[in-house]
């Protein structure tokens, strides 16, 4: 079995190089500065024991790769770019090559399945960060992650067993689940914080709004007759492996959202989190104020190239209907 890791960033590149350290066949497909530095210096890998330098192969687009009946993909691109990255895999490998949508957000593998007849979805519960070129940082320790995975819609088989034996041997926790949706929109609620965390920083994380937003996100899935995981399964789930520790060189940084901001991608994942909700929301006739809000503003905030933390929470807080 070999991995293929489409979109080696944060998540894509802590996962490929915890699979390279166990011993198994893994490619990263990367762009730009990133690949550059992957193929001519190794990919490093930053964790609280110290870093590692991993030679692992590298590619910069699905044509450069031979493809083989025994690969699997892991789909670890931003929601926002999946389209294009589908577009591009589907133009070379076969169709019924195994896509593991190892991503946020609740969008992603129904876009996969419309190109390829074997989905699956993954919750990912992996503090990495990816900031510096050729550079990924995992800050949980010993477990690098929680990585359940099932077949989307639901279901479970041999490739999702298997795989799940692999990333348990990789340092990461790994369940195949029958219901792995209801997983991933319990996640989906947890990120809807994420927009606040870009917008006014860290320090937000935790706030008023971010809790309207989630309050707001399970009114809506309610709505919508939506099954999710409840709180209190997932935060034991999650709780029993996740340690987080101090990087030297590499101070803690904010999600996924927070990173595109400051790295200046000009792009950010607001559309599938709190634009999910706002999607759902205009469905099903429930209100969803906060999210929309949220989202435009993230919108706003990554096309400026602003940094985290432009706005504070008292002028985001202001901003919210009813204040």
């Amino acid at each position: 079995m070999r991995f293929v890791i489409l979109g080696a960033g944060a998540v894509g590149g802590v996962i490929g190089g915890r699979l390279h350290q166990a011993g198994y066949a893994v490619t990263l497909i990367a762009r730009g500065e990133h690949l550059e530095m992957i193929r001519s210096a190794g990919l490093r890998l930053d964790d609280a024991g110290g870093s590692t330098t991993l030679a692992v192969d590298s590619a910069g687009h699905p044509d450069e790769i031979t493809w083989h009946t025994d690969d699997v993909v892991l789909l670890t691109t931003k929601s926002q770019h999946t389209e294009a990255a589908l577009a591009e895999l589907a133009a070379v490998a076969p169709a019924g090559l195994p896509v593991i949508c190892a991503q946020n957000g609740v969008a992603n593998e129904r876009m996969a399945l419309r190109r390829f007849d074997n989905v699956y979805g993954m919750v990912v519960m992996l503090p990495a960060l990816h900031l510096e070129p050729g550079v990924v940082v995992a800050h949980s320790a010993p477990t690098t992650g929680m990585l359940d995975l099932g077949r989307y819609p639901e279901g479970v088989d041999s490739v999702a067993a298997d795989v799940a034996s692999v990333l348990s041997e990789a340092t990461f926790s790994s369940l195949a689940l029958a219901d792995i949706m209801g997983w991933k929109y319990r996640k989906l609620v947890m990120n809807l914080g994420n927009a606040v965390q870009a917008i006014c920083g860290r320090v937000a994380s935790g706030s008023e709004i971010v809790q309207r937003a989630r309050d707001e996100g399970e009114r809506v899935l309610e709505a919508a007759g939506i099954s999710v995981i409840g709180r209190a399964e997932e935060r034991d789930r999650r709780g029993a492996y996740l340690q987080i520790h101090e990087v030297d060189g590499a101070p803690r940084g904010g999600g996924s959202s927070w990173q595109s901001l400051a790295r200046r991608t000009g792009t950010i994942e607001a559309d599938y989190f709190n634009g999910e909700i706002a999607l759902l929301g205009r469905l099903h006739g429930v209100p969803a104020p906060v999210n929309s809000l949220l989202q435009r503003l993230a919108n706003q905030q990554a096309a400026r190239r602003a940094s985290p933390g432009a706005i504070s929470h008292e002028e985001l807080l202001a901003m919210l209907p009813g204040q």
